[in-house]
Parts: C-alpha cells; structure tokens; sequence
C-alpha cells in the first residue's frame, strides 16, 4: 500500500496536469479568437467597389429651380407669371397640339452651325424625338438641355436621333449648345414656323410680354416682335412619320423625363429594326 507521501506526490502530478491542460485549452480558446478577427480585419481591407450614385431626376432638379426662383420673385412678377399660366392652361392648345397618332408635319431647319436638318432624312436612319425649348434665356430650358446630355447618347446608340429646337436666331442656338456643351444637335425656328404646324404656339401676355423682354430681350434673341413661344413639348417620331409618344403640358416648369424618351425610342427602334 502506497505511503501517505507517495500518494500525496501522486495526487500532486494529476493536479499539475490538470492545471496544464486547462491552460492548454484556455490559450486554444484565446487563439481562435485571435485568428478569427485577423481573418475578419484581412476581409475589411480588401477593396469594396465604389456605389456611383443616381443622378437626380430631371422633375426633381426642375422643382428644386422652381422653388429657389420663386422665393426670390416679387409678388408682382409672381402674379404676372402666374396668371400667364392660368390663362395658356385655360385655353384649347393641348388639344389642339399635334399628338399621339398623328402624322407630324415634316420641317427643315438650320442647325446651330447653319446646316440644313431634315426630319425625312432623319426618319430615314431611325426614329426621332423632338424637344421643343422656349431659349437659351430660360434657366428651365437649360437645366433640361444639360440634363438630356447622355440621353442623346443614348439615343444615338439605339438608332435614334435627338434634336431640340427653339425659335432662338441661330447665333444664339450656337451659344446654348456651346454653353451647355451638347453633342446632339440643336435647331433653330425662325418664327415658330414649325412649331405653328405642331399648334404648340401661344402668345405671351402683354405683361408678361415686357417683363421678358426687359429682362431677357426676347425679341432680340429670336429675331421679330410676335412676342411668342412653343410649349415645352416633347415628340418620339416613328419612321413612318407618326408620333408614337408625346409630352404636353402648360407649365414650362415641367419637362419630358430623359429616360423615358430614351425607353420609348429604344422600344420603337426595336420594333422598327427587330433583330434577325
């Protein structure tokens, strides 16, 4: 039978072992640990692909113009403007205006450079969209022809063309495209010519009338005294001449989204050129 040493030795040796082994698991349990988050912070460092963010819708852009401008107007320009407004959406040129379904009359017209643009041959390679501007004068207009920058892009891509026309002299055609920096062209309507056969023409109100002019020398800037203006309308032109989508509406703050005229030309160059 083991003395009361040896048995004291023994029980000695398996409390040090005891104590041995949970260190060894302790420092097993630290370690994992360890190499987990070093594991995690070798993931947190590799490189993430930037987000771009979305570009603003052109409705929005054109609100946040509408609301910054009218809080610097005085109240009698603001009941000038307004009741402008009331008055061209009272009238009849909504339905007058040409429109879905209809043949659009055809026009030739000089580019900002002078070169004569034909809708026919236009037709010819691919549908059309058409946007009406009142001139380089309107901060709306502008804000509408940059924000129409890649849709042209893009509806040169599917087959189409974009034009924009106001009845701006050409040498002021020339300076919005150059000041907006715009790859697609822009056309110039003498007159209203054509914009008189799409019945998209009205005349400002006297008042109204004086306080563009002493403001923006509209008559200047397009060349006669008929002190008047095309709605801020919108055509997609299949090549069969018709309009296939258009945009109409009274207020010249509110302006035919970019995107949806790019889905409409792409759906009818589609339709138009199906593949095979």
């Amino acid at each position: 039978m083991p003395s009361a040493r040896v048995r004291l030795s023994l029980m000695s040796l398996m409390v040090g072992a005891s104590v041995l082994a949970s260190g060894c698991d302790s420092a097993a349990k630290q370690d994992k640990p360890a190499a987990e988050v070093k594991k995690a912070e070798a993931v947190k460092t590799e490189p993430v692909e930037a987000v771009q963010p979305e570009e603003p819708k052109l409705a929005a852009v054109l609100a946040d113009r509408a609301t910054a401008s009218s809080a610097k107007r005085s109240p009698e320009a603001a009941a000038i403007m307004q009741a402008a407004e009331d008055q061209l959406a009272a009238s009849d040129i909504l339905e007058r205006a040409i429109n879905v379904g209809d043949v659009a009359p055809t026009f030739t017209l000089p580019n900002a450079a002078g070169e004569q643009v034909s809708l026919a041959k236009l037709l010819e390679k691919g549908p059309v969209a058409v946007l009406w501007y009142r001139g380089g004068w309107c901060p709306y207009c502008n804000l509408t022809l940059a924000g129409y920058a890649a849709a042209g892009k893009q509806i040169t891509e599917a087959g189409g063309t974009l034009v924009a026309i106001s009845p701006e002299l050409p040498d002021n055609s020339l300076d919005t495209q150059q000041k907006n920096e715009l790859e697609y062209q822009v056309l110039s309507d003498v007159g209203n010519a054509v914009a008189k056969q799409f019945e998209i023409v009205f005349e400002l109100p006297p008042d109204l009338a004086k306080m563009y002019n002493e403001k923006f020398s509209l008559n200047t800037r397009n060349g006669d005294t008929s002190n008047s203006l095309p709605l801020a309308a919108t055509y997609v032109i299949g090549q069969d001449g018709k309009v296939a989508w258009a945009f109409l509406d009274a207020d010249y703050k509110k302006r035919a989204e970019p995107s949806e005229v790019v889905a409409q030309v792409r759906a009818l160059a589609g339709a138009e050129h199906p593949p095979g």
